[in-house]
């Protein structure tokens, strides 16, 4: 190693310089850096009062919080054969504020991961490794189960599995979560053949914690994003224009009326950690009688400050602080508001210090576009001017009740996906995708935000305020419409998952190839022997 040192001596010196400067990002591959680096690229951020059948039954109380976070975007589910993986160098954690100070360091949730090899086979030994091949055409005299479990018997085909540590850390003080237990991360979901029962092989992967009340998941979902990210980023290059939508249901939350979704049949890997609410809140009580029933969340990726690549087959060699890399809280900052040439420069500072970034919500480059595209003046919410937008500073910038400093953000101003933990969650059958912003269901956006949320329309509408809001304004794309052939049992008619990890099961890299419209078919049995 010795000799690599002297090798990459100048490599260092221009590495250490870079990470200097962290690259983060708030969605799928807008920042420069960030871009480079999908398995640390924070795509979408998650958090909300779990509106499943069984916290719906319990009693306000007795309820629980759930906070995902997703990275690794736009992957095709045929892109085998080195599928999906977390990043073993990369520490995942989200971060939660529950005293309003902008400061989200009073619970941190960490997860580590680690790839290993297994089984170790000898050179040629062609029937250890068979076990995971269900395909039927190879002869009956080997095994051909499959991938059924993620350990133990059913699982010799894993010959690459992944596992991970949960910590908690409660005011610098760290705890590891379901200690002594192997958890396993849900591996992408390669086909048929190789996983024949994949919801059942996913369903391992959730861990529960009895005696804490937590359960956790990490693996491979279905992507549940949805965005015409084409026509939007063809300079708001909509497919239709004003009247924006017009017709019956073409607002509605089961119809994609016009817009083309990116991400419709692709996966994304998730990690998503359920907490009973007093866990969270400040001083330990429910909801309805803590102090600070509103918390804020973000959650980032991090890497090791120095790393130094090996001869090949020798692991690289990585020293110093962790430097956060990705960042995200409430979805589309990084996208829409803050411009190309200072998103480095935002993704180097910390959720707490926005007020250095308050000019682009103040006057953003968004609902300039906006007006140029739609010829429609922009007339903000609360009244303020179209070029002084403090009805986005106290969105996204400030709790409920804080003061601005006149028109400037103040102290505490700090970039958190807030949520107010005393909302009662809304059955997955009744939530509207516009959320807390346009409709009476408050459980979602922006209180919180939650898988369904149609994030894009509601940014759209609320950064042009009155006149897009009358006008129905959107990207055409208003449901979580998947593959076809693709049917999920889990799922409800407007394209929610009813159930903990709360995303759907991802597609698989044989029938949904391509978000091709042809359902996977029986396959066809070998030829008789001559």
């Amino acid at each position: 190693m010795k000799h690599l040192l002297k090798l990459f001596i100048p490599l260092l010196a221009t590495f250490a310089l870079a990470w200097d400067i962290p690259a983060e990002a708030a969605s799928h591959r807008e920042a420069p850096l960030i871009a480079l680096d999908p398995s640390a690229d924070n795509t979408d951020v998650y958090a909300f009062v779990s509106y499943d059948e069984a916290n719906l039954a319990r009693a306000p109380a007795d309820r629980r919080v759930t906070f995902i976070l997703n990275v690794n975007p736009g992957q095709d589910p045929s892109d085998g054969p080195n599928y999906f993986n977390f990043g073993d160098d990369v520490l995942y954690a989200v971060h939660i504020d529950n005293d309003r100070d902008g400061r989200a360091d009073d619970v941190v949730y960490e997860f580590r991961f680690k790839t290993e090899n297994r089984p170790v086979v000898a050179a040629g030994d062609l029937t250890s490794p068979l076990p995971y091949l269900g395909n039927p055409h190879i002869t009956p005299t080997l095994p051909l189960q499959g991938i059924t479990a993620l350990d133990g018997a059913g699982s010799e085909g894993l010959t690459r599995r992944q596992t991970y540590t949960v910590t908690e850390v409660r005011h610098g003080q760290r705890t590891e979560l379901f200690s002594g237990r192997t958890l396993v991360a849900v591996p992408s979901n390669v086909g048929p053949a190789t996983m024949p029962d994949y919801p059942a092989l996913a369903a391992q992967g959730i861990y529960s914690d009895a005696a804490t009340g937590i359960r956790v998941f990490a693996g491979q979902r279905a992507e549940t994003f949805y965005i015409d990210l084409g026509a939007v980023f063809d300079t708001l290059n909509l497919r239709r224009y004003l009247p924006a939508l017009t017709g019956p249901g073409e607002d509605s939350d089961n119809v994609n009326p016009f817009g083309v979704n990116r991400f419709g049949g692709f996966n994304i890997s998730t990690i998503a950690i359920e907490v009973p609410i007093t866990r969270v809140t400040s001083d330990g009580k429910p909801a309805a009688t803590t102090n600070n029933p509103v918390i804020g969340v973000y959650a980032n990726t991090s890497r090791q400050k120095v790393k130094v690549l090996g001869q090949p087959g020798e692991p690289a060699d990585e020293d110093g602080p962790f430097v956060q890399v990705s960042r995200m809280a409430n979805p589309l900052v990084n996208e829409l508001i803050i411009t190309t040439p200072f998103k480095d420069e935002w993704n180097a500072s910390k959720p707490e210090d926005e007020a250095n970034f308050q000019a682009f919500y103040q006057d953003p480059v968004v609902a300039t576009e906006l007006n140029l595209v739609f010829h429609v003046p922009i007339v903000p919410i609360n009244g303020s001017p179209a070029n002084n937008r403090t009805d986005l500073i106290g969105l996204l910038l400030k709790y409920p009740g804080q003061a601005l400093s006149g028109s400037n953000c103040g102290q505490p101003c700090a970039e958190l996906l807030r949520l107010d933990l005393s909302v009662p969650p809304t059955a997955p059958e009744m939530q509207s995708r516009l959320g807390a912003a346009l409709t009476t269901d408050k459980a979602g956006y922006p209180n919180g935000r939650r898988p369904n949320d149609d994030v894009t329309d509601i940014t759209v509408r609320v950064v042009g305020g009155n006149n897009y809001i009358a006008n129905h304004i959107g990207d055409g794309v208003n449901f979580l419409a998947g593959a076809p052939g693709v049917v999920d049992v889990d799922i409800t008619a407007n394209g929610i998952a009813r159930n903990f990890p709360f995303l759907p099961t991802p597609y698989d890299g044989k029938c949904s190839a391509g978000q091709g419209s042809n359902p996977c078919v029986a396959p066809v049995p070998p030829p008789p022997a001559p």
